[in-house]
């Protein structure tokens, strides 16, 4: 076993943001585990805070190197001490593989928790991350709830690395000797995460001569906290005691109105153009409207329906 423990005042750096991000967290934990620096490094804070890690690798069948990776994560957990689990995730088709795999990897974290009566799945994104998930949201239009970028927590989901930097986990893993795995994908730039990664930001950052990670995490945080203040505010103004009046949909601030349509109707988020058709909806210019996923949104007596196109 490697004697991390041993060593923990490499750590110590890092435990002050670890311990304020799991403070209120019991364990069992899941840490999702592909091998990679990022999450080899939260392993080792979670085993060092005492939260009881299972190691979960999420084979997605994509590559064909990714059972061998699988070993490798198994060997590396029992080498810190921590309990492993491997789960085969099944992509369903269509477009957007990243996308299709990463709902494919949440619902296999999601089963192992509840499998192994875990409080709460930690996955390892970084303050890189957060920075380069801002600007991916910016070129797919979204607006301020999708410029906050990832949440720290997101049901059972906690992120408790959103304030760390890649390099600083990158060095804790080489001064505890600690071997990661590299996934080729991330040299692919026909990802568009890659290609922000690895051509953008630094280009974006040479123009502003400045490090841009802590200025995009950092409006982040700042949006994040205002959007969560006007979802508060969406929520207490409609729908009514449970009701869904169109009328008051259609009488409230645009701001607020759209946020209520968005919470309403849930997942899959709906569009700028969804949003405003649903609004066509409650101020009775249209009666209906079809939306993405196979809903339609109708006024009936009064009220806001949504069900399954037929």
């Amino acid at each position: 076993m490697i004697a991390v423990a041993d060593r923990g005042e490499l750590l110590t750096p890092l435990r002050p943001r670890f311990a304020a991000a799991t403070s209120d967290i019991d364990p069992p934990v899941v840490v999702g585990c592909s091998g990679g620096a990022d999450s080899v490094a939260l392993l080792v804070l979670a085993m060092d805070a005492g939260l009881e890690p299972v190691a979960v690798h999420v084979d997605h069948g994509l590559r064909p190197e990714s059972h061998r990776e699988q070993c490798h994560v198994a060997a590396l957990a029992g080498s810190v001490g921590a309990v492993f689990d491997g789960r085969a995730a099944r992509v369903e088709p269509g477009s957007n593989l990243e996308a299709r795999a990463r709902d494919a990897r949440y619902r296999a974290l999601e089963a192992a928790r509840a499998d192994h009566a875990a409080t709460s799945v930690l996955v390892a994104h970084t303050a890189d991350d957060q920075a380069e998930t801002v600007l991916l949201n910016v070129l797919r239009g979204s607006a301020a709830t999708g410029l906050a970028g990832m949440r720290a927590r997101r049901g059972r989901v906690v992120r408790p690395l959103l304030a760390t930097r890649r390099a600083e986990l990158a060095a804790l893993c080489d001064a505890l000797a600690l071997p990661v795995l590299h996934d080729p994908m991330n040299d692919d730039e026909s990802y568009r995460r890659v290609a922000l990664r690895r051509s953008v930001v630094p280009l974006l950052e040479q123009l502003a001569a400045r490090d841009l990670v802590p200025v995009l995490a950092g409006q982040a945080e700042i949006l994040g906290e205002e959007s969560d203040f006007l979802d508060a505010l969406a929520r207490a103004a409609w729908p009514v005691d449970g009701e869904t009046p169109a009328r008051e949909l259609a009488a409230l601030e645009s701001v607020l109105a759209r946020r209520a349509v968005r919470q309403w109707l849930g997942p899959p988020p709906p569009s700028r153009a969804e949003v405003a058709r649903v609004l066509e909806v409650a101020s009775g210019t249209c009666r209906a409207t079809e939306l993405a996923g196979g809903r339609t949104v109708r006024r009936t007596g009064g009220r806001l329906l949504v069900d399954a196109t037929e």
